[in-house]
């Protein structure tokens, strides 16, 4: 029981110390906190918060796949005898922790990171979280099933084949797999070091990505070009055959198909043998050496016998072995066949924002995994395997249920299109009931609200990504004629604004019909409008087609920030209508009594020729 004066991160504690002993699933962690440093570290959280330090993450309980180092905890990537204790923390745990998150322990894992089902550790199979005779799914099963229960509100995972998107997807939850190195790796045990990145999971969309957006930067620079989200009616491709798949899986992928149609989403099906035999290559080819590359050393050391202290799992070092006795001319030639299959699967996607795919494609038990356990794995990573290797981003939502099994799908973008793949992502979420443990926790409502939330600065801006805010009040505004432009270069909308009291707008005689802005100190007025965030190359190319009379520079805003918005020439603003009174274009053009329908249709002419304005 907790007093009125207990603050956030040590009622969350409190309430996860209760929920572990209630939940009563010791497969999930190798190594737990001590109670004592929990309440300590979580007394010195809510005291700084207080004290008005700036802790976004404040509150929230993290996981750490054990694979990834965490400061005084033994990293053993669950291979005891691999076991060494880190004296700092892993780049994106650091990140993490000095936002105010709270490491509550290092999760079991598929050994080496060297599988997908959750199973391949001496510390035994992670369980499903709902129903304990299937998998959990891997490699990253604890982390995924420590906050598909609720014991932790994120958790680090890694991602090499979709260890960070499979256990996503069985449990229900959301992983986020960003574009390879905007996470940085250091401190984390390598896998695959060419195709690995580090994840996050979370229950909501809006907690993962808040999370993210402080995991990550400073590792890979970000492109000026960035798109920070999808159109409003964007296209998604899909693949036309559905291979692995049962019955009943396929239709629920479909009626998710149809529901994103309903939403005004252009989906159609392409052809997807390139993804698929991209995928095989990981395993089934050459690629599979850089596994040997990343631990072989260590195996070749110990005796991985039943009876070995090193707790090697017989599966994984059959795997790692096999791994290197591979040639360095066929990884050489695999390699060469991976970018071609790249320019193929590229050419697929040619003019869609995003590919959406099932997470996994079934739900199997512990008993089929064991007694199939490299067939029933390989069929797990039939629709993530090829995203690494690809250099794409992932965001892996809860969508449905069937079967009695979760159902995930995974939007997969681009490289760094990131905030395309979560935007689309978010009309897709159907994040299920949380579980009665959850309920305790005391986690800050703007992180774990669930309700879908959130900033519309999209997460790679609060890792880096440099976004400008434009300002418009005519007809570049959410719903206007010429809004498709600013979308077309993946600019997102930031929400309404007011400019200072300075300003002057007048009606000008264009196509379509747009207001023109200029300063007047002594009798201006506040105007309203909207802001928008661009990249700044996209804000380059939108500035090079601007035509006469417009003009950007500098404006003020009635908060007293400054951004990037519109004016007109001189010349024009002494031959326009002025429509200063009614201090909103939207509002000035309904007066001026311009059927909607005229407004619509000039739009469409102005946007063939891509001419630009207000």
């Amino acid at each position: 029981m907790t007093n009125s004066t207990t603050g956030p991160a040590t009622a969350r504690v409190q309430a996860a110390l209760a929920a572990l002993e209630a939940v009563d699933r010791p497969e999930i962690w190798i190594t737990l906190r001590g109670e004592a440093d929990l309440l300590a570290e979580a007394t010195d959280i809510d005291a700084a918060v207080a004290r008005g330090a700036d802790l976004p993450l404040a509150g929230l309980l993290l996981a750490v796949k054990n694979n990834v180092d965490v400061a005084g905890i033994p990293t053993t990537a669950a291979c005891p005898g691999f076991a060494y204790v880190p004296e700092k923390d892993a780049e994106a745990v650091a990140r993490l922790r000095s936002a105010g998150a709270l490491v509550l322990g290092a999760t079991n894992m598929d050994q080496f990171a060297t599988g997908l089902v959750g199973t391949r550790s001496p510390h035994g199979a992670v369980r499903d979280s709902r129903r304990p005779e299937f998998i959990s799914g891997g490699s990253s099963s604890g982390s995924a099933v420590a906050v598909a229960l609720g014991l932790v509100d994120i958790a680090i995972g890694t991602d090499t084949a979709g260890s960070g998107r499979v256990p996503a997807g069985l449990q229900g939850i959301v992983g986020i797999k960003p574009t390879l190195d905007v996470v940085s790796t250091a401190g984390v045990v390598p896998a695959c070091k060419s195709w690995d990145a580090v994840t996050i999971f979370a229950r909501h969309l809006s907690t993962a990505e808040l999370a993210i957006g402080v995991m990550a930067g400073d590792a890979r620079a970000w492109p000026a070009d960035i798109r920070l989200a999808a159109p409003e009616k964007p296209r998604v491709a899909y693949p036309a055959t559905l291979p692995a798949l049962p019955e009943a899986w396929a239709a629920e992928f479909h009626r998710n198909v149809d529901q994103l149609r309903e939403s005004g989403v252009d989906a159609q099906p392409i052809e997807f043998d390139a993804f698929l035999e991209a995928a095989r290559l990981l395993y089934d080819g050459a690629l599979v050496a850089e596994r040997f590359a990343a631990v072989g050393g260590f195996l070749e050391q110990h005796d991985g016998g039943p009876d070995s202290k090193a707790g090697i799992d017989p599966t994984v070092e059959r795997i790692i072995r096999a791994a290197g006795t591979v040639p360095a001319h066929l990884y050489v030639a695999d390699t060469a066949k991976l970018e071609v299959l790249k320019q193929k699967a590229m050419a697929e996607l040619e003019g869609f924002d995003a590919l959406l795919i099932p997470t996994a494609p079934f739900h199997p038990t512990l008993a089929e995994v064991a007694a199939d356990p490299g067939g029933v794995n390989s069929l797990m990573g039939t629709y993530t395997n090829f995203c690494n290797l690809f250099d794409l981003c992932a965001v892996a939502v809860p969508a449905g249920a069937v079967d009695g099994a979760q159902f995930g799908l995974t939007v997969v973008g681009r490289t760094f299109a990131d905030a395309v793949a979560a935007d689309i992502a978010r009309r897709l979420e159907a994040t299920p009931a949380a579980p009665a443990l959850f309920a305790g926790g005391a986690a800050p409502a703007a992180a774990c609200s669930g309700d879908g939330s959130s900033s519309s600065a999209p997460w790679p801006v609060a890792a880096g990504a440099k976004a400008v805010p434009l300002v418009v009040v005519g007809a570049h505004r959410r719903g206007q004629p010429l809004a498709p432009q600013l979308e077309a270069l993946g600019a997102i909308w930031d929400g309404p604004v007011q400019t200072a009291a300075r300003y002057r707008m007048v009606s000008l005689d264009t196509v379509p019909p747009k207001p023109g802005v200029y300063r007047s100190d002594d009798d201006g007025a506040k105007l309203a409008g909207e802001r928008w965030l661009v990249s700044e190359a996209g804000l380059g190319r939108f500035l090079a087609d601007l035509p006469e009379p417009m003009l950007l520079g500098s404006i003020e805003l009635a908060d007293g920030s400054t951004a990037v918005g519109f004016a007109c020439d001189a010349v024009a603003a002494a031959g326009g209508e002025d429509i200063t009174r009614y201090g909103d274009w939207l509002a000035a053009k309904d007066h001026l009594g311009q059927p909607k329908s005229l407004w619509q249709n000039l739009g469409k002419v102005a946007l063939a020729g891509f001419s630009r304005g207000t």
